[in-house]
């Protein structure tokens, strides 16, 4: 029988990968069928300002999916990860080649995301990523005022 973490990374990692393959092809539907819409959610983006509340964290996503096409690779490496009851997190990098406003580039974020079981099913909560230390920023540049 697989521990509580294996199954919830069984069950989300498949999911979210899906999902965020999707929006960096300009398709925010997945990952916002992810999130929960139950306040109090968070999205603490890479480059830009914090967002709280689902109306602040579901626009975002609508502008950061119209920077993104062409996706290529997205890859999310686990480091950590944990489930107990109905709460769970993963702890990892993000590497991804996608084209951010037309332009071709490669990066990778540190990406951390806290999840809650609401009716059974998994639902991201929070999200914070930010650039490794030794990762410089995307050639292309990440425009606007809101969250990753």
């Amino acid at each position: 029988m697989p521990s509580p973490t294996d199954a919830f990374l069984a069950d989300m990692l498949p999911r979210q990968t899906a999902a965020e393959r999707a929006i960096h092809q300009g398709d925010q539907e997945p990952r916002a069928a992810l999130w929960s819409q139950a306040d109090p959610v968070s999205l603490f983006g890479a480059w830009l300002p914090i967002r709280t509340g689902w109306a602040d964290v579901s626009a975002a996503f609508k502008r950061v999916a119209a920077q993104f096409s062409d996706s290529r690779e997205y890859r999310f490496e686990v480091i950590a990860a944990g489930a107990s009851g109905d709460l769970a997190y993963t702890i990892g990098f993000e590497h991804n080649t996608v084209s951010l406003n037309g332009k071709p580039t490669t990066y990778t974020l540190r990406a951390t995301h806290v999840y809650r079981r609401e009716n059974g099913e998994w639902k991201i909560v929070h999200r914070h990523a930010d650039r490794p230390p030794d990762e410089p920023a995307p050639e292309a540049g990440f425009t606007g005022t809101h969250s990753r």
